[in-house]
């Protein structure tokens, strides 16, 4: 049976209550006395409940009042020796109350109640307030805040929680300084530099070698294994990996004190897969990064970081392969791709050179030799070959060059775009021509950089290239013509020109290949006054690349010249006065500084001793070890020169 419950007998009672008092009112029509009579005890009965109800409900409020004065004071008691530490400040950050665990592990036992939380403990207040948590350091010891923000008698307060997560750093620190990355090590064309070597030397050149890794893992609790003649992986952990970043990878030095035959320096390269999730990831974040390394010409180690790569070393210059074997199996992949499509278009970089339309006019001979429809993409207006475009046109009888735009809009899925002299997606003539191209092929000899064309079915780079008419002219020779067919010597002559300015007169990058494939263009019928005359400025152009040398300073072996005029010419003077800065005695490298519309421009030029490369990449650019360039938007001749300034001192800082 169930238990009645107040409320129902006190319905019980009210009901009792009203049939007395309507009775006694029915008495009231036959006898007034009588029902008077009837009604006094319901009155008094009313009364008594009345009384007993009240004192039953402030008997209750009582007993609820002492529960909650109870249970407001157990709270507070087990807030004061909460082992967390608690603390409640004021809008102005003033500290109103804080537990027993605050005062010993953040206030270390003083009394600190009014004072500012911020004489405690180091935080942003605004940051705990708005985002409700915050991380401080106490003695050594690391707290995660979260917070509250409240309201009391009109005053806006915060509580405030202190957690001690030392012990999770701690650990968090011991898993990453002993998470494991590989590292893949090579030696820079050791078939071509061991080809003509002793037995001898060979092995002791092997047992150095092998002798440099061991010494560099010794230094390491990790692993080494030599994969093959010339490549080694290691596994190390990432504490030590951050010891050999800091020393910016000392092995690279001690790798050059290496000689082959009393004359040959070794150097290697090394990738290394840094921030991987597991070891196969890191394995091919460092075969990536080893491509990098080898596509900037070796010598140097490359680290993958979330923000892009990280180069240390690459002082040497690139070891020119001897081999052709790779430039026959591309020529012959290129010949087939070309015959298999409708058309060919090609394009080099933004304000074109004689490098970038030779070798595209010349890449062109050879298309229309095979038979094929192609077309030349470069903006005329911002070019710096227009001379040689001219001549191509006058001679071929045909134009063949036109705007990116219309390319872009009559490039189709069956056609192939061919990027020569750049593989940077942000130099190329026309990104528009580049994204609706579904075949693309790229030949470039310019030093790796991080912003590469990725998406090509044939990438055919060579840092070690003089430049790109070089090794559009090695393709050429492997290409199979119809009957006696060759190649017309008016595009010999474009080749010509570019590497001709690429090398300074075969002064600079030019190596056996270089003139074998000039001797290849000779034989073509190039003729050398024809692109002398190629390279011949008016008087006032003379006199404004005099007028920029003659306004160069010296700064830690570098002519630094800023042009203080506009021309039509001056992105041609610009670099001619860089490349004349290099006959100062004392001058290891030269910056030309002009601009054009809103961009200041820096034309860069070294004879090695300094990689002028490194130095743009700091400024956004990029180019070769002894040629290169960068852009500066909205900046200032001023302001550029003191970037200029910084990053040479960074760069020759890192390189001692």
């Amino acid at each position: 049976m169930k238990k009645k419950t107040p409320a129902f007998f006190c319905a019980l009672v009210l009901i009792l209550l009203a049939d007395v008092i309507v009775s006694a009112l029915m008495l009231y029509g036959y006898d007034e006395t009588k029902c008077l009579i009837a009604l006094i005890p319901a009155v008094i009965f009313a009364g008594m409940f009345v009384y007993a109800f009240t004192s039953h409900i402030n008997n209750s409020i009582r007993q609820i009042s002492k529960m909650n004065t109870h249970l407001e004071n157990s709270v507070a008691e087990y807030m004061s020796f909460l082992p967390a530490s608690v603390a409640v400040i004021d809008g102005d950050g003033n500290l109103l109350w804080y537990n027993q665990a605050f005062n010993e592990k953040i206030a270390f036992g003083n009394n600190v109640y009014g004072t500012n939380i911020t004489d405690c403990v180091i935080i942003d207040l605004n940051a705990v307030r708005n985002d409700g948590f915050s991380i401080c350091t106490v003695n050594d010891r690391i707290y995660h805040i979260s917070s509250e923000n409240f309201e009391e008698n009109d005053q806006q307060l915060t509580i405030m929680y202190f957690q001690d997560e030392t012990d999770y750093f701690d650990l968090k620190k011991i898993m990453d300084e002993t998470h494991k990355t590989v590292l893949v090590i090579t030696i820079d064309n050791y078939d071509d530099i061991m080809q003509n070597a002793k037995e001898s030397d060979k092995a002791k050149t092997s047992v150095e070698t092998e002798q440099l890794i061991e010494n560099f893992m010794s230094e390491t609790n990790g692993i080494v294994k030599k994969t093959s003649s010339n490549t080694f992986y290691a596994v190390i952990e990432d504490k030590h990996l951050n010891q050999i970043i800091d020393e910016k990878f000392k092995i690279l030095d001690g790798a050059r004190q290496i000689k082959i035959n009393d004359r040959f320096s070794l150097t290697l390269s090394i990738g290394v897969g840094m921030g991987a999730k597991t070891l196969a990831e890191s394995e091919k974040y460092a075969r990536q990064c080893l491509d990098m390394a080898l596509g900037r010409g070796g010598d140097q180690a490359v680290v993958k970081t979330d923000s892009g790569y990280r180069f240390f070393g690459g002082v040497s210059k690139g070891v020119e392969k001897k081999s052709r074997a790779k430039t026959r199996i591309i020529a012959n992949t290129l010949q087939e791709l070309i015959m298999s499509c409708d058309k060919v278009y090609i394009m080099g970089h933004r304000f074109g050179d004689l490098d970038s339309v030779g070798s595209a006019a010349g890449l062109a001979g050879a298309v229309k030799l095979l038979g094929k429809e192609v077309y030349i993409a470069v903006d005329i207006k911002k070019n710096l070959a227009v001379h040689l475009i001219d001549m191509v046109k006058e001679a071929s009888g045909e134009n063949f060059f036109i705007s990116p735009s219309e390319a872009a809009e009559n490039i189709s899925d069956n056609d192939v775009l061919i990027v020569v002299d750049t593989h940077n997606k942000d130099f190329i003539e026309s990104p528009e021509l580049y994204h609706n191209a579904k075949n693309v092929v790229v030949i470039d000899h310019h030093r790796k950089t991080v912003n590469f064309i990725d998406d090509s079915v044939i990438f055919h780079h060579e840092p070690y290239a003089s430049s790109a008419s070089e090794m559009v002219t090695e393709l050429i020779q492997y290409f199979r013509f119809d009957g006696d067919e060759t190649l017309a010597s008016f595009y010999a002559d474009a080749l010509l020109c570019g590497i001709t300015l690429d090398t300074k007169n075969f002064v600079m990058r030019t190596g056996v290949r270089t003139f074998e494939a000039a001797a290849f263009l000779r034989k073509l019928g190039a003729d050398t006054v024809t692109v002398k005359l190629m390279f011949s400025n008016s008087i006032d152009s003379y006199r404004r690349k005099t007028r920029i040398v003659a306004s160069a300073k010296i700064h830690n072996s570098c002519a630094i010249a800023a042009a203080d005029f506009k021309s039509d010419d001056i992105r041609i003077v610009a670099p001619q006065a860089a490349d004349e800065l290099l006959g100062i005695t004392g001058v290891n490298a030269s910056f030309v500084i002009y601009k054009t519309d809103d961009t200041i421009n820096i034309s860069a030029r070294s004879m090695g001793a300094l990689n002028v490369q490194v130095i743009m990449e700091k400024l956004g650019g990029g180019g070769h070890q002894t040629m290169a360039a960068a852009q500066l938007k909205g900046s200032s001749s001023q302001d550029a020169v003191k970037q200029l300034i910084q990053a040479i001192d960074e760069v020759q800082a890192d390189s001692t």
